[in-house]
């Protein structure tokens, strides 16, 4: 097995990649996360509003509209089995979600260097709207996603 995610063709990487971290990513599975798309430097999650992410005014808390824009990033930008953090975000709020929306975020990479890159992830509801806008900044540390034999 040494070595085996790395002779993946590209799209069956970025699937595995996606698959091992949202394994580890309690974070995102517990606030019911799916991730319905990944292909390299992309992917498509999605997540419904339910009543404790709802803050005072009666619309989601903008905290986890954040934490679905940061998690679709994640997954995008890890998807070359290149271990990758962030190294900076910023989120535009558009529109308010409700409890029982479906939220999906859309990250496309914009950019990817020898070891930064430039992420654009789109928030829209159940209706096609446009909730958030945010935009992820990533760095390339050491380490990969899956672990082959040799670097366990």
């Amino acid at each position: 097995m040494s070595n085996q995610p790395n002779t993946q063709a590209p799209q069956q990487l970025a699937q595995s990649c996606a698959d091992a971290m949202y394994q580890r990513d309690e974070a995102s599975r517990n606030l019911g996360m799916e991730i319905t798309q990944v292909s390299p430097g992309k992917a498509t999650v999605t997540m419904p509003v339910s009543s404790i992410m709802v803050q005072g005014h009666g619309s989601c808390h903008g905290g986890y509209l954040f934490t679905l824009a940061d998690s679709a990033f994640a997954f995008a930008c890890n998807s070359y089995n290149k271990a990758t953090v962030a190294s900076g975000c910023s989120i535009d709020y558009m529109l308010g979600a409700r409890e029982g929306d479906l939220l999906t975020a859309s990250a496309v990479e914009q950019s990817r260097g020898n070891r930064t890159g430039v992420y654009d992830i789109t928030i829209t509801n159940q209706n096609g709207h446009v909730v958030a806008l945010f935009r992820g900044k990533s760095y390339q540390v050491r380490g990969e996603v899956i672990q082959s034999e040799n670097n366990q």
